[in-house]
Parts: structure tokens; C-alpha cells; sequence
């Protein structure tokens, strides 16, 4: 375990820490929520391929949610038949209900990473972790426009992520007629949508706001990927 806890640390944790002192050193005003804003958009262009392939899953999935509806009531007390027609669906429609986690769980170690960036990186005992080109600050200086201290944590910070979740939550799921016979993954889904943001404004109430503005800034690229990715596949040919 302890192996792998250094490699993550060697080959994660620490070239994205550098990366947030680099950028602090040279951003005029060396202002850390800008350096943390820019970092997370990086590594986020960087992922922005995976990404993009999880949203088309997502949206493909969110398509085909009344054909599934439709099977699962045709063949509601017929189980291995149902598991078959649908399987045969996603064969037929060239998607899986998993296609989605993939480019998810690829990119989990560097969030993973980045977590802990922006949890024990305004720690000055962190500053020994620096490469020998990064310029040592000596301190960093924890406030975001000189108006919030990014080490303490941010009621506002954390309802904006919040808000900004429900509004992402909301884009990506499917647009349905309301019905009577709405389903158990239907009233699932609708109760996620708000317990989600909900549960993440909870989280960060009490954690450093550095955390709070990564995930905000995660989160508004990512409705922004979403809403291009959509528009583009939405687009029919003239």
C-alpha cells in the first residue's frame, strides 16, 4: 500500500502541486485562486477528449431512455428476457449503459490528485516538495482577489458549487412527459438531482474554499463542454 501511496504522491500529487507554485509565482499579483482557477481549466483541457466521450455516452443513454422504458414494461415479469432486449438495444444502438464510467474512472487519480493539492497545498511544510526550477514563495499567500481566504472555508463558495451542480444534474438528464406509472429510476434520479448538490454544499461548508472554487471551476467547464458537445451532435446536416 505504501508503494502505491509514493507513486501517486511521486507522479500525481507532486507534479500538480509544482505546477499551482509555478503558476503562482509568475501570474502578476500572484493571486492563488487565479492559480488555482487556471490549473484546474488545464488539466481539464487535458481531459477534455475523455470528457467528451463521457457526455456523448451520457446523452446517447439519455436517448434511449424511452426504448428501455418500453422494454422494461413489456418484460417486466420476464427478467432474462428483458436483460436480452436490452442488451440486444445497446448491441443494436452501438452504446452501453457503462460506456459513460470509463474516461470517469481514467481520470479519477488526478482528481483524486488535485483533491489533495488544494487540501494540503497552502501548507508551508508542502514547499519541500519543490522541483529545483519551480521559485520557492517561501509562503503562500491564500486570498482570491484579496477579498476571500481560500484556506478557510466559504459559505458562498460552496452554495455557488452547489447551484452549479443542480444546473449540470439538470442539462444532463433526459427530457420526459410526466407520467403516472413514473418508475423507481425515475423518482431515483429526480431525488439525486437534489440530494446531490445538497450533500456537496455540506462537504465543502466546513473544508477550505481552495476545494470549493477547484470543484466550481471543474464544474462550470464541464457545463460548457456539455452545452458545446450537445449543440454540435444536435446540429442536423443541411
Amino acid at each position: 500500500m505504501s508503494f502505491i501511496i509514493a507513486i501517486f504522491n511521486e507522479f500525481l500529487y507532486r507534479p500538480l502541486f509544482n505546477a499551482l507554485v509555478l503558476l503562482y509565482a509568475y501570474i502578476p499579483g500572484a493571486d492563488f485562486g487565479i492559480s488555482v482557477i487556471i490549473l484546474t481549466v488545464l488539466v481539464k483541457l487535458v481531459f477534455y477528449p475523455l470528457g467528451t466521450k463521457a457526455i456523448r455516452s451520457q446523452k446517447a443513454l439519455a436517448e434511449l431512455q424511452p426504448k428501455i422504458k418500453e422494454i422494461q414494461e413489456k418484460y417486466k415479469n420476464d427478467k432474462e428476457a428483458q436483460a436480452k432486449e436490452l442488451m440486444e438495444l445497446y448491441k443494436n444502438e452501438k452504446t452501453s449503459p457503462f460506456s459513460g464510467c470509463l474516461p470517469i474512472l481514467v481520470q479519477l487519480p488526478v482528481l483524486l490528485a488535485m483533491y489533495r493539492v488544494f487540501w494540503r497545498g497552502l501548507g508551508s511544510d508542502q514547499l519541500s516538495l519543490l522541483y529545483g526550477f519551480v521559485p520557492n514563495p517561501g509562503a503562500l499567500n491564500s486570498m482570491f482577489l484579496g477579498l476571500v481566504d481560500l484556506s478557510q472555508p466559504n459559505i458562498t463558495i460552496a452554495i455557488l458549487v452547489g447551484a452549479l451542480q443542480f444546473l449540470q444534474l439538470k442539462l444532463l438528464s433526459p427530457k420526459s412527459k410526466k407520467s403516472k406509472s413514473e418508475g423507481f429510476s425515475d423518482r431515483l434520479q429526480k431525488q439525486m438531482q437534489y440530494f446531490t448538490p445538497v450533500f456537496i454544499v455540506m462537504v465543502l461548508w466546513n473544508l477550505p474554499s481552495a476545494l470549493g472554487l477547484y470543484f466550481l471551476t471543474t464544474t462550470l467547464f464541464t457545463i460548457i463542454q456539455q452545452y458545446i458537445i450537445t449543440k454540435k451532435t444536435d446540429v442536423k446536416p443541411s
